[in-house]
């Protein structure tokens, strides 16, 4: 006899461990399905850090993220370790960049104290840290921080399966469907094990557009890229600067290429910086590399913002990663629709910078299973339905995307 579920979450990357974390919190009875092992290295929630700011472009984002770090306290609390580390956030760029000039109309919007910067101001602040060129301004605030990813994903499956939930890996789902006597939905997967259940979500990072194509049959334009994390050796002498400790922040650097960076944390020594951008491929085709390019446009950036302090000779360590893009870098967060009416939920094209919102999409899944209804978030602009008709590039944007593709 198919065990029978109220939630099944598929999909057990941060996304789908939140979800199950939630639901489980508030009694469903829950089922956590993983097609691969847990905390495996093919999709988009492993590996050593990602950032967390609130200085978005978008002032929809904003709240969401302070809402999460409120959550992940939560969650850390009933831990009992962290996995959140937090320290300042640094954007900069040119004078002009819309994308930047954005963020501090967002940051102003939403109460969160910012201080724009020139170049003198900049190297005071950062005691000569950073060099930016005259015509660049630098952004402050405090809401910045490293997040532990692989922690963070075993902690919310740790905390669901103290809640009751079951968590099954190695458990690949091929068909989602209707029972149309008893109204439930039926998992169905490749092991030829098939589960019941009230209410289904669907968090499966780069492989979401497959699945839901095959469950309801419409193409959600969410298009897996292929990304690489870059780690450099900070120069002898030089090693305690780019620490949390001595008040290194998170970074970001608008323009072309958009860089991103965290302090030296995981590997000691080691200070990650990339280029915000990746490959289209099929998320079952991978190189696992990066082009020269791309290493060549961080080795120039690193040397003029930090000159002398870290070898940019060439990566000491490189990580892939995935990304899943929508084509407004915006998120899917929206009932299935068709047969399953409001009993399906898909959260899913994170974008690249989703993993931070981890705990309120979570928490904003739950919602729908729950009672149809999200609290504190507005949809509509999450909605599957932006891309309907000709227009399928979703919501319109003044600014440029940040995320390049190559």
């Amino acid at each position: 006899m198919e065990e029978q579920f109220d939630v099944i979450v598929i999909g057990a990357g941060v996304m789908g461990s939140s979800t199950a974390y939630n639901t489980s919190k508030r009694r469903l009875k829950t089922l956590l399905l993983e097609q691969f092992d847990f905390l495996h290295h093919r999709g988009s929630s492993h590996g050593e850090s990602r950032t967390t700011r609130a200085t978005y472009p978008e002032d929809y984002y904003s709240g969401m993220v302070l809402e999460s770090s409120r959550l992940w306290r939560q969650a850390e609390s009933e831990a009992g370790y962290k996995v959140c580390f937090t320290t300042r956030q640094l954007d900069m760029g040119p004078s002009d960049n819309k994308s930047l000039l954005a963020v501090v109309d967002s940051c102003r919007k939403n109460s969160i104290s910012v201080a724009v910067l020139r170049r003198p101001q900049l190297l005071e602040e950062f005691s000569g840290m950073f060099d930016i060129p005259e015509d660049w301004i630098g952004v402050v605030t405090q809401h910045g921080g490293v997040i532990k990813p692989t922690k963070a994903v075993a902690m919310f499956q740790t905390l669901a399966l103290r809640n009751g939930a079951v968590l099954r890996d190695n458990a690949e789902v091929v068909d989602i469907s209707r029972d149309g006597s008893t109204n439930e939905i039926v998992v169905a997967t490749a092991a030829g094990v098939s589960y019941r259940c009230r209410k289904c979500v669907i968090t499966a990072g780069p492989w979401t557009r497959k699945l839901v194509k095959k469950a309801r049959g419409i193409e959600l334009p969410i298009q897996p890229l292929e990304t690489a994390v870059h780690y450099w050796k900070v120069n002898e002498g030089h090693e305690g600067k780019f620490t949390i400790e001595s008040g290194f922040p998170t970074f970001a650097s608008y323009g072309e290429p958009y860089i991103y960076g965290t302090p030296s944390l995981e590997f000691p020594g080691l200070v990650k910086i990339p280029v915000h951008a990746g490959r289209a491929c099929d998320p079952e085709d991978r190189t696992w590399g990066a082009p020269p390019a791309l290493v060549e446009a961080l080795r120039a950036w690193i040397k003029g913002r930090f000159g002398d302090m870290i070898d940019v000779a060439k990566p000491v360590l490189t990580q892939s990663c995935m990304y899943s893009m929508t084509p407004d870098g915006d998120f899917v967060i929206d009932f299935l629709g068709g047969e399953f009416g409001e009993d399906a939920v898909v959260c899913g094209g994170f974008s690249g910078h989703g993993f931070k919102m981890a705990p309120v999409v979570g928490r904003v899944a739950a919602d729908l299973v729950a009672s149809g209804r999200a609290e504190g978030v507005e949809l509509t602009r999450f909605s599957v339905r932006r891309f309907d008709g000709e227009n399928r590039n979703g919501n319109v944007k003044d600014f440029d995307d940040q995320v390049m593709s190559h």
